[in-house]
């Protein structure tokens, strides 16, 4: 995949990297196939071996080129590509995913879907060997800029500690607090916005 591929406007980049990785595999010609995202959403990426450019910007669509730099476009499905990349895919280490818990007002503990909702998350990376977890801390904007940074710190600090409760590697899972300088839904200063209480958590 060295030879001329780059993402092309908006994309999204672990489709790109799994069809680079997939596109590796042993095959006669070099051929990439650019996969659709987790939700179904597709990207692009850009193929220039040496010559035209090629953008590739549908599921399953696929580019093969020889020494030469001559491109033959097509589309694949996705039975061809799991039978064409089976083997590649399934070495492939678990796509990143990301959760979004939410906090009782002026508080650190979980609203009580968010608490349930951390069992799941520990599933998660209980079924990721070696998962890094990042865990961000957020706030409304009903108090004081270093309360609220203080605030979300202890939010994602709480939700380290209840992961780590639950069997959590406490080693790899990282937080940091933004305050309310992040909101999800946008709000004027005071304002107390359920949606703003919440910690991003992200495992990979």
């Amino acid at each position: 995949m060295n030879r001329g591929t780059r993402p092309a406007g908006h994309r999204l980049a672990l489709a790109l990297l799994t069809a680079a990785l997939g596109a590796c595999a042993a095959v006669p010609q070099d051929r990439v196939v650019l996969l659709p995202g987790p939700d179904g959403r597709v990207g692009a990426v850009a193929v220039n071996p040496g010559g035209a450019e090629t953008v590739l910007a549908s599921a399953y669509a696929s580019a093969r080129f020889d020494a030469r730099g001559g491109i033959e476009q097509a589309t694949s499905s996705a039975a061809q590509v799991a039978s064409d990349f089976g083997s590649t895919l399934a070495a492939l280490p678990p796509r990143p995913v990301s959760y979004m818990l939410y906090f009782e007002l002026d508080s650190d503990q979980l609203t009580a879907d968010s608490a349930a909702l951390a069992r799941t998350v520990l599933a998660e990376i209980a079924a990721r060997p070696v998962a890094d977890v990042v865990v961000i801390g957020h706030t409304d904007r009903a108090g004081e800029l270093d309360y609220n940074d203080r605030l979300s710190r202890q939010r994602a600090e709480a939700l380290r500690a209840r992961l780590v409760e639950l069997g959590g590697d406490p080693a790899r899972i990282s937080v940091a607090g933004r305050g309310e300088r992040e909101p999800l839904v946008p709000t004027g200063d005071g304002v107390a916005e359920p949606r703003n209480r919440r910690a991003e958590l992200s495992v990979r």
